[in-house]
């Protein structure tokens, strides 16, 4: 398909009441609502295409530039791409979904997860956090710096209530992330969030929750999936 055929599509996907809930999320303008089920087809059909992805991602329209994401190549995306892309997000769908997403899939996950987190940009912090918490659920336990992420914990710990909304939510995402994912910071990351507490941040007008990380964790270790790695970070 070309950029004007997934366009007009997606386009013709849009519902008022799908644009309704993304703007209650923080969606931005031009947007058509389109819900992600009802991308699929189109991403089944396509599969991947770097260059389509780039500029559906380039359009600035939300429902594209999170399409972009799903079809995007993470063999061949540049790092230089995906740094344009979390400067040119404008919402958390997009800064801590498909660019952490498509981030963490690529060559560059762990060294732009770390280098996004330092950003006094909380867009593009929250991303970071995201990213990493993306990589520890894809990447082998053998290919993780195990003891560095152990040290970003207790950052975690210090740090979250000070962050800003978004920051702190994707922070306790991170929490969640080294426990569930990795066995050997399964115990640290519960003790992280006891030692946290309840977080709470301003997620607008929807009614969304913030996940305590102690009660996420020990839900998927009475489970018996403590460990079990994700085959890809988007979805």
């Amino acid at each position: 398909m070309t950029y004007k055929e997934v366009m007009k599509e997606l386009e013709r996907l849009g519902t008022a009441q799908t644009k309704k809930t993304w703007a209650n999320h923080g969606a931005k303008e031009p947007f058509w609502g389109v819900k992600i089920g009802d991308m699929k087809p189109i991403q089944k059909k396509i599969k991947k295409d770097y260059q389509l992805s780039i500029q559906l991602y380039n359009s600035g329209n939300a429902d594209a530039m999170y399409f972009a994401g799903l079809i995007a190549d993470e063999k061949k995306i540049t790092k230089e791409d995906l740094q344009h892309w979390v400067e040119k997000a404008n919402w958390s769908m997009i800064s801590e979904y498909t660019v952490a997403w498509i981030a963490a899939e690529s060559f560059y996950g762990w060294m732009l997860g770390m280098e996004w987190i330092d950003s006094p940009d909380p867009k593009i912090a929250s991303s970071g956090w995201a990213t990493l918490s993306s990589v520890v659920a894809i990447k082998p336990d053998a290919e993780l710096n195990v003891q560095l992420l152990d040290k970003i914990l207790n950052r975690v710990a210090k740090e979250i209530h000070k962050a800003p909304y978004r920051v702190c939510y994707t922070m306790n995402g991170f929490v969640i992330a080294c426990g569930c994912y990795i066995s050997a910071l399964t115990d640290k990351a519960i003790a992280t969030a006891e030692k946290i507490g309840p977080v709470t941040v301003d997620v607008g007008l929807t009614a969304c929750k913030v996940p305590s990380a102690k009660d996420y964790i020990n839900k998927v270790k009475a489970a018996g999936k403590i460990g079990r790695k994700k085959k890809e970070a988007r979805c």
